[in-house]
């Protein structure tokens, strides 16, 4: 199995009640939650009236892309882009059907180009002015381990960095019953080249066998997200220790991440 070596530039991270990566990584390792954090992102690539009507995983996918970038000091229109999400933007989706199914002349046109999966990528690519590539991946429990190993494939190709995105929101209605979702739950990773001189380092290796079990406390604060299978990797970076997590790659298969954290240079991290 080919493996991908990747240095991390840059974190985003937002879910409800850790608006920022300090606080979510605060909360991993103290188990302390801000006195007060806001009820929704607030995309700063929108304009005002943009930003009040951006779906909520639109919003939640802008703010951790965004904070990626500028913990990296990156600008985020010269990046190649990944994003991720299992469901995209059920909620209209809903809104979609139901009104299909009762009046659909009264079918908002903007509602409606909220509903697609590419939606995120596309509002980040005109809010950052980026002419970069941008992909848009589904693959349902695997949608974090696939859209990190499609960055990754993009760098060992020659990118010389890639942000990834990965978000969900919350199921409603009948969906709401077969894919289950709650809450918000995005994160964004600026990775690099190996070779750059600060920032944990990751090897990833897609091979046969289990995930990880979530356990911490940051899965135990979202684990109702279906964007829950990568929060063993955050709760391992937050840690900062040496470490090895597998993450569910779909089809049998895992997504094995050997972790080191500020690390200088790859290092054997054994099993």
């Amino acid at each position: 199995m080919s493996t991908f070596s990747a240095r991390i530039e840059g974190i985003g991270f937002w879910t409800d009640g850790l608006p920022s990566w300090d606080a979510a990584r605060r909360f991993c390792l103290e188990g302390t939650l801000p006195e007060s954090a806001p009820a929704r992102p607030s995309p700063q690539l929108l304009a005002p009236n943009e930003r009040r009507r951006a779906p909520q995983t639109v919003a939640i996918a802008l703010e951790v892309g965004l904070a990626a970038c500028t913990a990296a000091g990156r600008d985020p229109a010269t990046l190649p882009s990944v994003f991720t999400s299992t469901h995209g933007e059920l909620g209209i989706t809903d809104y979609t059907c139901s009104t299909l199914a009762s009046t659909p002349r009264a079918l908002s046109p903007t509602r409606f180009h909220n509903s697609v999966h590419n939606a995120a990528a596309g509002y980040w690519t005109i809010g950052t002015g980026a002419m970069q590539p941008a992909t848009a991946i589904s693959a349902m429990q695997a949608s974090f381990a696939q859209g990190l190993l499609e960055a990754m494939v993009q760098l060992a190709s020659g990118e010389d960095s890639v942000l990834l995105v990965a978000y969900d929101g919350s199921a409603i209605g009948p969906l709401g019953e077969h894919a289950r979702s709650q809450g918000l739950l995005g994160a964004g990773l600026v990775l690099a080249h190996e070779s750059r001189e600060t920032g944990p380092v990751l090897q990833v290796t897609l091979e046969a066998g289990p995930a990880t079990v979530g356990g911490g406390r940051l899965h135990a604060h979202a684990s109702a997200n279906a964007m829950a299978p990568m929060l063993p990797f955050f709760e391992a970076l937050a840690a900062g220790a040496p470490s090895r997590v597998m993450l569910d790659a779909g089809g049998g298969q895992r997504l094995a991440i050997a972790l080191r954290t500020g690390a200088t240079a790859m290092e054997s991290i054994d099993a």
